[in-house]
């Protein structure tokens, strides 16, 4: 990119090489020297900055089917929990009230089917006794396939129930808050805990301005922690359909390839920088740039001399700052002291105060 800027010979060294010569009046050995840039065109990725911070995609609540009183629960914020594990367990009068109930409905659907079956028996003896007809048999087959449905029902209804007192992690992950104590008597729908599913973060942040008219799904770039450490190729996988309060469009970021790293936890704030569209544009040396009464300018060298013209700075990398609008390809601008050589003459129409 460094041949995009060549530095012409300047008067300095001209100068020079005729005062060697012999061959300079000494009234142009005193000229002053300018060091003058050819402008040429290269390409330019614009780069969309904002902060970010890592959040989860989803939290879980976990909470309480049936009424009870919440007893067995350890667990606090920051514990680590695995799909399946153990939470807590609901008991109480309720609990036990319930269980009773489904425990008699089994009994009394086990009766019933042995009932059924007996009947079914005695149909098939009288059938072959020819005091009974082939209808009677089928009736008799069908109530007993009814009571043995009816035991299966009950059977999952008292399963179902001894399940209800156990408290069981739908997912792996981490605690984030704790809302019931042991002891307490909770109702059904209750929230008990909140959990935040593992390896379940992405980081979200917000683009103000021009810059969210460029963000699209599929974007890339690079997320930096704040508290230091190599930056993360991530891909914007979410872009929000409406602007938020503040005015910001919200995106949602993930890793890029592979697994993120150890630090990528809930709360990690850090700046996400997205590599934006390219543009061809031409570059001037940052030093070139001159800023008068609210606008941009640099001296543009001419046969007729160096003449101010305004333009419109881009982005600067390094030295170079990015000319989005004055400025075209080929053209020679003033390099060393611009801003001298603008204000030239102000001296001599300054009047001091009295």
């Amino acid at each position: 990119m460094d041949s995009l800027i060549r530095p012409l010979r300047s008067w300095r060294w001209m100068a020079a090489a005729l005062l060697l010569a012999g061959g300079m009046p000494a009234a142009l050995a005193t000229a002053p020297a300018v060091d003058l840039v050819t402008v040429q065109t290269g390409t330019v990725v614009s780069r969309l900055r904002a902060y970010g911070e890592v959040e989860p995609i989803a939290i879980v609540q976990v909470r309480a089917v049936e009424a009870g009183t919440l007893g067995g629960l350890r667990v606090v914020p920051g514990s680590q929990v695995v799909a399946g594990a153990v939470l807590a367990r609901i008991g109480g009068p309720r609990m036990a009230s319930l269980l009773t109930a489904r425990e008699q409905a089994l009994r009394a659907a086990r009766a019933g089917e042995q009932a059924a079956a007996d009947a079914l028996r005695i149909a098939r003896r009288q059938f072959a006794a020819e005091l009974a007809t082939r209808q009677a048999v089928d009736v008799a087959g069908s109530r007993l396939a009814a009571a043995q449905a009816a035991v299966q029902t009950a059977r999952a209804r008292l399963r179902e129930a001894r399940q209800l007192q156990i408290v069981r992690a739908p997912t792996a992950g981490s605690v984030i808050s704790v809302q019931a104590a042991n002891g307490e008597q909770i109702a059904a729908g209750d929230s008990l805990l909140t959990l935040q599913p593992a390896r379940r973060l992405w980081v979200r942040a917000g683009y103000y301005g021009a810059d969210a008219a460029l963000l699209h799904v599929g974007m890339v770039g690079r997320f930096r922690p704040a508290a230091g450490g190599a930056a993360v190729a991530v891909e914007v996988v979410a872009v929000s359909p409406a602007l938020a309060a503040d005015g910001a469009l919200r995106v949602s970021l993930r890793p890029a390839v592979g697994a993120p790293p150890a630090w990528w936890r809930n709360g990690q704030w850090g700046t996400v920088t997205l590599d934006g569209p390219s543009r061809r544009m031409v570059a001037v040396p940052t030093q070139a740039l001159i800023l008068d009464r609210g606008r941009w300018w640099v001296l543009v060298h001419t046969p007729a001399g160096n003449l101010p013209q305004p333009v419109v700075p881009g982005p600067t990398r390094g030295w170079r700052t990015w000319i989005a609008a004055g400025l075209r390809s080929g053209q020679q601008v003033v390099a060393h002291d611009a801003f001298l050589e603008f204000h030239r003459g102000i001296a001599r129409s300054y009047t001091p105060p009295d």
